[in-house]
């Protein structure tokens, strides 16, 4: 019975692999535009989640497995996001807006004893959707033409366990598979020719890694706490089968290609596709009434196949601070004191280089933003049972406008339900 639930959920998965999800131009490079890997309530604290212990029982964190030593019920999520991206570059003056809706979390979690908790979840990996014209007069009037495309989702399915060996110290595991299917193509035409020159890239991608954590908080006096958690992420297992064609072609019609001669064809295997991560927290709070946290994550950069040629990824980091507070948690005379009140900021050393035509000098694109959101807890929710709705807002900016290169401003806005109650739990009388 708990395979089919489990090859069910993946089924499930892979029918929203299929969903599009708008993103910025960087999305051209390598396997996409990677979506953090966080639920609205981490998201909206600026990503802190490797020191992160939810107070109360009602949320399962899959960024850091050990981390849920506080689940005591049944956890279901459902959380979607609206992207609003605005992009500038010196490039002739160019501007232009993307916007997209998608699911961005679908999990389920539950006790399964006092010490060992278990969640599954979905989320969209990484994403390509772009369609991008570029324009240069030569010398001799002609006008050529670049035009880059691509789309594809790569989405991830999760299952993670965690086991507390003691009532301050947590471990935890979570295995993280990883499908979808990638396409790039590059197109080069001439106004004085009809003739295409076609670099195509397509990608299919089946892996696993999986990532350990581990957590320690002391209890101090005044219900004061400190915690400590750190994660890291490895063992990249699986296959990333990329075609890569060079061939020329006109087109009949709007896309239908005609006469296509074929200059190279090749097929790769490669197993880089998932970098090594690894990440440290610090948070200190009160029990039920805040929490501070600050955050490093490290990722290892890597060489992967990218429309025919290596394509590498530097070593990158993030710096985050967030946290939260609740005013008054049993306070049922004020609505508001029962709200969960999240703040956050972040700076991201992006994993992308870049070298702009006519450029010697590559940039690196890099990310910061500032997020917020709250919990807004159903009429009828009490500590026990923390049903709810989930709000969180992230405005920020990413990558610039040196050397001809894009400047992308981005308002994201994330809303999820929750619901927890004791699913799954055996009575303990009649």
């Amino acid at each position: 019975m708990n395979r089919i639930f489990v090859l069910s959920f993946i089924a499930f998965g892979a029918s929203l692999s299929a969903q599009t999800i708008g993103n910025t131009p960087y999305a051209a490079f390598g396997i996409g535009d990677i979506k953090y890997d966080n639920t609205i309530d981490i998201a909206a604290m600026g990503g802190i989640s490797t020191a992160y212990i939810n107070d109360f029982n009602n949320k399962f964190n899959f960024s850091n497995p050990a981390a849920n030593a506080n689940l005591g019920l049944t956890s279901f999520s459902l959380e979607g996001t609206n992207e609003n991206n605005y992009f500038k570059s010196n490039y002739q003056d160019a501007k232009s807006t993307k916007h997209s809706t998608y699911l961005s979390n679908i999990s389920l979690a539950f006790p399964i004893s006092k010490d060992v908790k278990f969640g599954l979840g979905y989320q969209p990996y990484s994403s390509k959707n772009y369609n991008i014209l570029v324009n240069t007069a030569l010398e001799d009037g002609t006008v050529q033409a670049n035009r880059f495309h691509g789309k594809g989702t790569l989405s991830t399915v999760q299952a993670a366990i965690s086991y507390a060996v003691s009532d301050e110290f947590a471990l935890g595991l979570r295995t993280n598979y990883y499908f979808g299917k990638l396409y790039d193509i590059e197109e080069l035409t001439y106004s004085n020719a009809e003739l295409i020159s076609g670099f195509e890239s397509s990608s299919r991608i089946s892996s696993f890694n999986f990532t350990a954590g581990t957590t320690y908080q002391k209890k101090l006096e005044d219900d004061k706490k400190l915690t400590l958690g750190a994660t890291y992420t490895f063992g990249t297992t699986g296959d990333l089968l990329s075609r890569y064609k060079n061939s020329t072609y006109y087109f009949a019609g709007s896309d239908q290609k005609i006469n296509e001669s074929i200059i190279e064809e090749k097929t790769s295997n490669d197993t880089n596709l998932l970098p090594q991560e690894a990440s440290l927290g610090l948070g200190y709070g009160k029990d039920g009434k805040w929490f501070y946290s600050g955050q490093i994550d490290y990722k290892k950069g890597e060489t992967i196949d990218f429309v025919g040629h290596p394509f590498a990824y530097q070593d990158s980091y993030r710096v985050s601070a967030g946290g939260w507070i609740v005013p008054n948690y049993n306070n049922f005379r004020s609505y508001f004191s029962r709200v969960t009140y999240r703040f956050g900021a972040y700076y991201e050393k992006g994993d992308l280089s870049i070298s702009p035509q006519n450029s010697t000098t590559s940039t690196s694109v890099n990310k910061v933003a500032v997020t917020g959101g709250v919990f807004l807890p159903f009429a009828n929710t009490n500590v026990n049972r923390l049903n709810g709705m989930d709000i969180g807002l992230e405005l920020g900016k990413r990558g610039t406008m040196d050397n001809n290169m894009i400047s992308q401003t981005f308002v994201n806005l994330r809303i999820g339900l929750n619901f927890a109650d004791k699913w799954f739990q055996k009575k303990q009388y009649d």
